[in-house]
């Protein structure tokens, strides 16, 4: 089980960050994620394996005014 933004997600651990975010939906160009209160570099998304009880926020970009 992980933590994303507060819920707990089973299923989920043992996966490639990429993956999770492409299963759910997350358009990488308009993110960010923050794991155990580290920021991943976009760049690492593809090698960040989630691990049974990390923490993940993931903020989404929105223009406005």
């Amino acid at each position: 089980m992980i933590i994303v933004n507060g819920n707990k997600v089973y299923n989920a651990d043992n996966i490639k960050l990429s993956e999770y975010l492409h299963r759910e939906g997350y358009n990488t160009k308009l993110i960010a994620v923050e794991c155990n209160n580290s920021i991943i570099p976009k760049t690492d998304f593809e090698e960040k394996v989630l691990q049974d009880g990390d923490s993940l926020e993931v903020v989404s970009f929105v223009g406005g005014g």
